[in-house]
């Protein structure tokens, strides 16, 4: 082992401590998006698109929201997604109304991907930063797919709200 690499595991064990903390692995997942972003930039820029910030508006903004919180949601957490969180994860019950709850198992990259695709906040990055390339090379289709999820979004609000006045009532 080099003595770089021994450096950087003892500091990651200083890190860690008694945690499971899989660094390597978050490296790994880190390493992914650096990678995704980088081919998005270079095949944007290879295929003349400009980038989609500056058209993204005050409308743009608030449709991205709505849409990266909902898929956000639906990817780490609806039940119709689990086959994709199977190998990650395991099940161990409802969270809420159509929500599981899921831990997550293995060690390494295993680990740290189960984390990612388990949690909607970690889940959001990734999500919003397809839909700004989503923006850059097909935006209608883009906004029309964030109108349906936004859509959904505000559904299930209202969803709640109802629910929420329904056992108020009784």
């Amino acid at each position: 082992m080099t003595e770089a690499k021994e450096r950087i595991e003892e500091e990651a064990e200083a890190y860690r401590g008694d945690s499971e903390q899989p660094l390597g692995g978050y490296a790994l997942v880190v390493a992914g998006y650096v990678a995704l972003v980088s081919a998005g930039v270079v095949t944007a820029r290879a295929t003349g698109r400009r980038g989609a910030a500056p058209d993204v508006g005050p409308w743009d903004l608030a449709l991205m929201g709505l849409t990266t919180h909902k898929l956000s949601r639906l990817l780490a957490k609806d039940p119709v997604t689990s086959p994709l969180r199977a190998f990650f994860t395991r099940f161990r019950g409802v969270s809420g109304p159509s929500e599981l709850k899921e831990e997550v198992r293995g060690e390494g990259g295993r680990r740290a991907v189960g984390e990612l695709v388990t949690c909607p906040f970690c889940t959001a990055q990734w999500v919003a930063t397809a839909y700004v390339f989503g923006l850059a090379f097909a935006p209608g289709l883009t906004r029309s797919a964030g109108a349906v999820f936004s859509a959904v979004a505000v559904s299930d609000w209202l969803q709640f709200g109802y629910a929420r006045l329904q056992q108020a009532q009784e």
